[in-house]
């Protein structure tokens, strides 16, 4: 259902923007790609980890991805990472390190929880190499769009199988929430993740998703009061710091 009120609206604004949803030769194994990565497995990867452990606790597994994106791009890619960008990564790994830091315990009883949060988090490194690096011909807000319109089958038919066809009977509130999620965090989000993706270097892109979980930290202590001690404001400034360093234009070298 969610998926459902994530696709109509992606595909509205494509046409109100008076875009294309045509998809150019060449492209399309790289979209399946992109699609299986970045919305099938994810959500299937997260679904399987928050069955084992807590949700907030699968969250910051599946945030190890920029440093998966700077390990693949570099060693299997061979792109060129500066000692800067390094440094960076490091930052942004020692920030989720600092935010996982309580639930160690919790991770060590759960392997296949943790083990699925970390999968997620490697096919969505995965899946942002493959945005990043294929040639999209113009593709913009359409790419969003078909990636889950094509993700949007397996998962209907896999949430069948394993859970059987039944008829929704929700609270308003329910209802509404799941509206918003659709609409907002999903629709809006995944749009703005892949237009970051499509703007910014590879590494500096994956180490923005950090904030996300920050975010989720700061709003919580604000909202819920959840606890926000030292740990969790090392991880804010090893954060900005790696964001920083990540954003940081490169000096321009004058010659004579």
């Amino acid at each position: 259902m969610t998926f459902a009120k994530l696709t109509m609206p992606l595909v509205i604004i494509v046409k109100l923007r008076g875009e294309s949803l045509s998809v150019p030769r060449g492209v399309w194994l790289p979209l399946l790609a992109a699609s299986a990565l970045n919305i099938c497995l994810w959500n299937i990867t997260t679904a399987l980890a928050v069955l084992y452990i807590p949700s907030g606790h699968a969250a910051m597994l599946a945030y190890t991805m920029p440093l998966w994106t700077g390990l693949l791009s570099v060693l299997c890619f061979g792109e060129q990472a500066s000692a800067r960008m390094w440094l960076a990564l490091a930052l942004g790994a020692a920030s989720v390190t600092l935010l996982m830091w309580p639930n160690f315990a919790i991770y060590a009883g759960a392997p296949l929880g943790m083990a699925s949060g970390l999968l997620a988090g490697f096919v969505w490194a995965l899946g942002t190499i493959t945005v990043k690096r294929t040639d999209w011909q113009g593709m913009r807000l359409a790419l969003t769009a078909w990636q889950v319109m094509l993700a949007f089958p397996p998962i209907v038919l896999g949430a069948m199988l394993i859970d059987g066809v039944a008829v929704p009977t929700a609270s308003w509130q329910v209802w509404a929430t799941t509206i918003y999620i659709g609409l907002i965090p999903m629709a809006l989000g995944t749009a703005t993740w892949f237009t970051i993706v499509s703007l910014l270097p590879m590494q500096a892109a994956a180490l923005s998703s950090i904030t996300v979980p920050l975010v989720a930290m700061v709003s919580g202590s604000i909202l819920l009061g959840e606890p926000f001690g030292p740990a969790q404001i090392a991880a804010t400034l090893c954060a900005a710091a790696a964001l920083g360093l990540a954003l940081r234009p490169s000096p321009i070298r004058m010659t004579v």
